[in-house]
């Protein structure tokens, strides 16, 4: 009867001098590796019990040396998810409203600049759709490409689609200001008529620029404000009785009309003690609104509006993609008709009393400004008497070459400064150029510099294969040092953000004969 030696301390285990199979296993494999508790065997190491791991718990100040990042990301957590650190795979929330309200900003004002195909509007959809669900209203006006339509008709919001035979938008009309207006009293009122009355001197002053390419003369903006003046019956001067919502509001034809039949009030504008002496004066600025309201821009800006604005609605766009492929001037009197009146839902937001916040988007913005002379600063007008608190803007362009399509040079600087008052730069991959010429804006590091130029190397030439600068972003605000992050979608997100359906169009379906 064959006989086998126990260890005592574990009673029917074999010691290791009787455990032969085991030791040529493993001597067979070469490996004289013990199990994981030990040889069971005297001496052999083995272990009865083996104690669970404690985990423990510290900052990187009290344990630098053994966590691998000792020094932390310095990601803001709150806001819009956009990504996760490319270095420490921290989560990067950005919300500007609540960086303006911790101190991080100065203002809610982003520069959003990157090489097309990088994925620029993917950036500002995502964070279109995480502050309208914080409870933000979005605006959207201008949409050159359409690119926003699906994804505001998914968020339930309303798309207004300006074109020949489609919607129009009057540039005169008060719009949601009008509501406003209509609950103001006292101070408030007189600030809103004033207010009013502005922008749609600016806005006239604008079209007649773009219709001329040329600037206005000093005579032509007072006979402007004048006709204006002589069409609304709330301006100052007049019947103080009424307001802008209390009738139809003024259109391009009712100032064409007073300059026309010139009253007394025009008569000595011009310093004209008679009739055809004035239209003398007076023949370059009818013809070019006679221009507006027959020309190439008929149908469009000379009627009253068919667009309104619902301050509850989520999200709001201006569609402008059907006039795309029309002239310069055609799309610049769009996208400034659409700023104006999307400044309108932003001080028609604050008068009213609301709180809600407005994200407002400007793409492709230097398409309406190089149309002519002087556009840059009647847009910033415009836009600049709706800049609250509680909007978040974001301009969106491809590099600062575009400055240099500008007219002048005076058009160059003010380009210029209004991108540098952004607190907040978010940049895709671009050329060395490009990252040169915006160190005057943002201060980039050489490690940033080198960063986001590698996110514009070419990609390989296999075919499928992303672009290497697809969805990442670096983040800058001042002198800090920035957030370089990566974006990664929904499977939803890929469908409603998509840009690029022109080229993934759906297989053709058979038919049959």
């Amino acid at each position: 009867m064959a006989t086998t030696d126990l260890d005592p301390g574990h009673p029917g285990e074999p010691m290791h001098p009787a455990a032969p199979d085991l030791v040529s296993a493993q001597q067979t494999r070469g490996q004289n590796l013990p199990p994981a508790w030990g040889w069971p065997a005297r001496g052999g190491g083995r272990a009865t019990n083996v104690e669970p791991g404690i985990m423990w718990q510290a900052t990187t100040s009290q344990i630098c040396g053994l966590f691998p990042f000792a020094v932390a990301g310095g990601a803001a957590p709150r806001g819009v998810p956009v990504g996760r650190h490319l270095h420490t795979g921290e989560p990067v929330g950005l919300d500007p409203a609540h960086w303006l309200r911790t101190g991080l900003v100065s203002n809610t004002g982003m520069w959003i600049q990157g090489q097309p195909g990088i994925g620029k509007s993917t950036i500002v959809k995502r964070l279109l759709t995480g502050l309208v669900a914080f409870g933000a209203t979005a605006v959207v006006p201008g949409d050159v490409k359409g690119e926003y339509t699906n994804l505001v008709t998914h968020l339930g919001g309303t798309v207004w689609r300006l074109g020949r035979g489609l919607h129009s938008l009057n540039p005169l009309d008060a719009g949601p200001l009008r509501a406003a207006l209509q609950a103001a009293v006292g101070t408030e009122r007189t600030h809103l008529i004033e207010t009013i009355r502005a922008r749609r001197l600016s806005l006239l002053e604008a079209l007649v620029v773009i219709v001329r390419r040329a600037p206005v003369t000093v005579t032509e903006r007072r006979m402007l404000a004048t006709a204006l003046d002589h069409t609304t019956p709330d301006s100052p001067g007049n019947s103080p009785g009424n307001s802008a919502g209390d009738g139809a509001e003024p259109v391009i034809g009712d100032i064409l009309g007073v300059l026309s039949a010139p009253p007394a009030a025009m008569l000595a504008v011009t310093a004209s003690d008679t009739e055809p002496h004035y239209r003398r004066e007076a023949r370059e600025l009818i013809n070019t609104l006679t221009l507006i309201c027959s020309g190439s821009l008929r149908g469009l800006f000379d009627r009253p509006s068919t667009v309104t604005a619902d301050l509850d609605t989520p999200a709001l766009s201006l569609d402008i993609s059907a006039l795309d492929h029309d002239d310069d001037d055609v799309v610049a009197a769009a996208m400034l008709s659409a700023w104006a009146w999307a400044a309108g839902v932003i001080d028609a937001n604050t008068g009213l009393g609301r709180t809600r916040t407005v994200f407002r988007v400007q793409d492709e913005l230097w398409r309406a400004l190089r149309v002519a002379p002087g556009l840059v600063e009647l847009s910033d007008r415009v836009t600049r008497l709706g800049r609250h608190r509680g909007e978040i803007s974001a301009q969106v362009t491809h590099s600062l070459d575009d400055l240099d399509a500008l007219p002048t040079l005076e058009d160059r600087a003010k380009a210029r400064g209004m991108a540098g008052r952004n607190a907040i730069t978010v940049l895709g991959g671009m050329t060395a150029a490009d990252l040169d010429r915006l160190h005057t804006i943002t201060p980039l590091s050489d490690a940033e510099h080198a960063m986001v130029r590698g996110w514009a190397a070419p990609p390989t030439w296999v075919p499928g294969q992303l672009h290497p600068g697809r969805g990442k972003y670096l983040i800058k605000s001042g002198g800090r040092t920035g957030l370089p992050i990566h974006l990664t979608l929904t499977p939803d997100e890929l469908d409603l953000y998509n840009t690029d359906h022109a080229w993934n169009r759906p297989p053709a379906r058979e038919t049959t004969r």
